[in-house]
């Protein structure tokens, strides 16, 4: 773990610091009375379940938001202007949940949009030259073309280019690095190059505020952990000083740990065969198939196939045979537009309708109970989705999901985001799930969520490189499967 005291420039003045500050958005306090300073050097580790008010910190202090109430200081900040001019001024750049590159440009392109004073002269060249320096600094041995379309992209390599855009040398070099559960959509080996670059802009004087709910990632690269809860800051002590159970009792939420979970399998019995594809890939009637491999190898493909196959082409079944949680939700989950209620009952109007009229009170009944069995926080469901934080969002979808009627569930990396406490409530809503005879096809990035299944098909290249069942399933047999079939390629 790097240690502040010896890191060059981690006593300077402080990048950022907050004095008291709130945040309301009308009766809404995102945040209340946070009093807190990032320093040069520092990787300060940010936690808390979602809705915490992690991102309106965030926010705060990247300057798309000015507090209400107290103070926010930036670096070299001038009075005369505004508080995200002083953050820009101060070399703050932020990467969040909901990625913000445009999917109509390319990664070169992307670039161009905040490097304001790019020369007009030979852009494209000097653009592409910034964003293959910047991959190569963080990803080493990436394949992203520079002049790709990002919407051509996979989830990974879009979250990859954003990441590498924040680090990039641009008109300046970046002194605080704001990083928002950045590893949700990376395969292990991906994020560990992520992690290592912290590490090594943090030693070298940059600063990062690091979001994660994933305990290992903030414990590796954390100097200082600040723990959030109902928008307010209940702990800020150097990482050394908590444990994973601490953090968890702070968040206000005491989660078992993966070892002490047990997971039944073999009093859960098996049904016929419900799936088959083309590639191999099976599920049978109340089992949890796990589709694991480095991210971006097929496996969200395959799910989408599954899907079509087993989806009517015109009209929508009244019950239908397989319902989908996306991981991508602002591009294929939610619908901006409509509120968080509508946006979960979308798969289950069917069974409120009658003579094309939805029976609203069985709707919102309905909803209601999701809202309370996993967890969504909101005060009224006739917001809209976007009220909520991501992780929050991505609740509404899952909830959308076991709401239905479907017996197959296809899932791909649906708990991006979602915090600690909240996972461990729905890896046993799926055994409960799994024990009344529905299947699950769970595509995910993250091993502890991968052992949670009955079997696993390891992908790579977009084939089934593995099928592991019951003990087998080990994070050591995974890596091994996920790179020897592209040892025996080359």
């Amino acid at each position: 773990m790097p240690d502040t005291q010896t890191i060059p420039g981690a006593l300077d003045a402080p990048v950022v610091s907050l004095d008291s500050a709130d945040m309301s958005f009308g009766p809404v306090h995102a945040l209340r009375q946070a009093t807190m300073t990032v320093a040069a050097g520092e990787c300060v580790g940010l936690v808390g379940h979602n809705g915490a008010g992690k991102s309106t910190l965030a926010n705060v202090i990247n300057g798309r938001l000015s507090p209400t109430g107290g103070a926010v200081t930036h670096r070299y900040a001038n009075i005369a202007m505004t508080n995200s001019e002083n953050a820009r001024n101060a070399g703050i750049r932020s990467v969040f949940q909901e990625l913000s590159l445009c999917p109509n440009l390319t990664v070169l392109e992307n670039l161009r949009i905040p490097y304001r004073n790019m020369s007009r002269r030979n852009w494209r060249r000097t653009a592409q030259q910034k964003v293959t320096d910047a991959l190569d600094l963080v990803f080493p041995g990436h394949d992203i073309r520079p002049h790709a379309t990002v919407g051509a992209l996979t989830i990974a390599q879009r979250q990859m280019v954003e990441i590498a855009i924040a680090f990039a040398d641009r008109d300046s070099e970046p002194s605080l690095v704001i990083l928002d559960e950045p590893t949700s959509s990376l395969d292990a080996t991906i994020a560990q190059q992520l992690l290592a670059h912290i590490n090594r802009f943090c030693a070298a004087g940059g600063a990062v505020l690091f979001i994660s709910h994933m305990m290992g990632e903030i414990f590796e690269v954390a100097t200082r952990i600040i723990i959030m809860k109902n928008g307010q800051i209940v702990a800020d002590q150097p990482a050394r000083a908590f444990t994973r159970s601490s953090i968890v009792d702070a968040m206000g939420h005491v989660a078992p740990d993966h070892d002490e979970a047990v997971v039944d399998r073999a009093s859960r019995p098996l049904g016929d065969e419900v799936i088959r594809a083309e590639n191999g890939l099976s599920a049978r009637k109340g089992e949890i198939v796990g589709l694991a491999g480095l991210a971006g190898h097929g496996q969200a493909e395959a799910l989408a196939q599954i899907y079509f196959d087993h989806s009517p082409l015109w009209k929508t079944a009244k019950t239908p045979e397989v319902v989908f949680v996306a991981g991508d939700r602002s591009r294929d989950g939610v619908m901006p537009l409509w509120s968080i209620l509508r946006n979960l009952s979308l798969t289950t109007l069917n069974e409120f309708s009658r003579r094309a009229m939805v029976d609203h009170g069985a709707e919102v009944g309905l909803v209601q109970s999701w809202k309370e069995r996993i967890g969504i926080r909101t005060d009224n469901l006739r917001n809209p989705i976007l009220s909520l934080s991501g992780g929050n969002q991505q609740k509404v979808l899952f909830a959308r999901a076991l709401a239905s009627a479907a017996p197959i569930v296809l899932m791909d990396d649906p708990m991006r985001g979602v915090d600690v406490g909240t996972k461990k409530e729905v890896y046993q809503m799926l055994q409960d799930e799994a024990a009344r005879g529905r299947s699950f096809l769970w595509y995910s990035t993250e091993t502890d969520e991968i052992l949670e299944c009955d079997r696993v098909f390891v992908f790579r290249t977009g084939r089934v490189a593995a099928e592991l069942i019951g003990e087998e399933i080990t994070e050591e047999n995974i890596l091994r499967a996920s790179f020897e079939m592209q040892e025996a390629a080359k």
